[in-house]
């Protein structure tokens, strides 16, 4: 989140480390928890306490802590929360879950999956399923909507073909990851283009520099590591159900404004459901608001975070972090004008990372770490949109390592393997997070 100086204070902020303890509260909170539920068993440990109810006590204790008078406290908590571009990431946020609802609820997922399977060939089925995972994720936006979608077929496939499920796991696993990065509708490329201030297309366009090749070398990669064949039945293939989502891709690269883009995929998704299936207007309402309803989560958790760092921002926490991790790019760099751009984008990709780590939430991190990256790369000449990217980027890479993220345990639970089993076999990630360091280290700047 980019947010404005509150207007209770004119003067800039005194760097302080105290002013972080919020954060470290909701950090501890969520991430205790999740230790505390993993080790009793639970499923979906880091997932029992919700990250808007874990980030409650940190917003009270950033009250206290704040040298403003209380209702001057409320009143910049609430400017965070009412900033223009976190308003404008709420909205983006219920359109993408609206979209993606409603296409799912029309047969659009069914009928791309169908569509990947028949092209894929028999002897090349893990890189087949990777490119299929990767379509679906860039189209829709969402690795778990496609690892939901996609992991059962491919269960089912692996069994028939005799290939192992850690391998199966991995291949879904890395093309879900893939489009969630690059998809113009994930909400990480919505929090991360709203907090760096670059359009979605710009983004996406800096994001094929670094998957490109990681995806090509990853496709390598399965196509080696494939092992035995099957021959998967015909599938009802039904053209114009996948047609919203080939609509959205094209006029989203094309510049249009994300909320048209959004709009147009909604009515366009409703309108193919009511011509080729029993599908009405009443359903079609319902499905958006489900929709809506899916981002519940982060739609309040991102007010809530603007709200935190306003506060923090007025007490200095943000300055703290930006004057420590200057000193490490100062002592990075070996020459301002050459080595700065470089060493700020380590910067921003070490913050993104090391956050992800914790929190185990790609959209989080990107959130919770936006004001800083922000920050870093204006100071250093890193272009909005190169800093999207590289914050969207590197946030990906760990959430396919963690076997605490949401992922692993999804497709290890449809594939009744461990979770650090199906990372360990997540190769996109691991390939990406090589292909992106060298890209950032020798990577040519106008």
């Amino acid at each position: 989140m980019t947010l404005t100086k509150p207007t209770t204070s004119n003067s800039s902020p005194t760097a302080s480390f105290i002013a972080l303890l919020p954060l470290f509260v909701f950090l501890g909170l969520f991430i205790g928890a999740g230790v505390y539920f993993q080790s009793q068993g639970v499923d979906y440990a880091f997932y029992q306490l919700p990250s808007v109810i874990a980030i409650l006590p940190a917003i009270m204790l950033a009250m206290l802590l704040s040298k403003q008078k209380i209702n001057n406290a409320i009143e910049t908590f609430i400017e965070g929360i009412g900033h223009s571009n976190i308003i404008a990431m709420c909205l983006i946020y219920l359109l993408a879950g609206a979209f993606a609802s409603v296409a799912k609820a029309t047969g659009g997922v069914d009928s791309t999956v169908a569509l990947g399977l028949s092209l894929i060939p028999a002897d090349l089925l893990l890189p087949g399923f990777f490119m299929i995972a990767a379509f679906i994720a860039t189209a829709m936006g969402t690795s778990m909507g496609t690892i939901a979608a996609v992991a059962p077929v491919a269960l089912g496939v692996a069994d028939q073909a005799q290939i192992e499920y850690a391998l199966m796991a991995g291949a879904v696993m890395s093309g879900a990851l893939f489009g969630d990065n690059l998809s113009i509708i994930s909400d990480t490329t919505i929090a991360a283009t709203r907090t760096q201030g670059c359009d979605m297309k710009d983004k996406f366009r800096e994001n094929l520099v670094f998957a490109i090749p990681a995806s090509i070398l990853t496709l390598v990669a399965f196509s080696f590591a494939g092992q035995g064949q099957a021959t998967i039945a015909p599938q009802q293939i039904e053209f114009i159900k996948v047609l919203p989502y080939l609509t959205i891709l094209i006029l989203a690269v094309s510049g249009l404004n994300v909320f048209v883009v959004l709009t147009l995929g909604i009515l366009l998704a409703g309108l193919t459901g009511i011509l080729a299936a029993d599908y009405n207007v009443i359903q079609f309402g319902n499905d958006i608001y489900t929709g809506f309803t899916n981002m519940q989560e982060i739609f309040i958790l991102s007010m809530l975070v603007g709200g935190l760092a306003a506060l923090m921002q007025q007490q200095g926490g943000l300055a703290f972090v930006n004057d420590k991790v200057e000193g490490l790019i100062s002592r990075f760099s070996k020459s301002a004008g050459d080595t700065s751009p470089r060493a700020a984008e380590l910067g921003i990709a070490s913050i993104v990372a090391a956050t992800n780590t914790c929190v185990a939430n790609n959209t989080v991190s990107i959130v919770v770490t936006g004001d800083i990256a922000k920050d870093l790369a204006e100071k250093h000449g890193v272009s909005p949109k190169r800093a999207a990217s590289v914050m969207d980027i590197f946030a990906c890479i760990i959430q396919g390592l963690i076997p605490h993220g949401a992922q692993a345990l999804l497709i290890a639970s449809v594939f009744t393997i461990s979770p650090l089993t199906a990372v360990s076999n997540a190769w996109y990630c691991m390939i990406l997070a090589v292909v992106a360091v060298i890209i950032v280290i020798f990577r040519k700047r106008a």
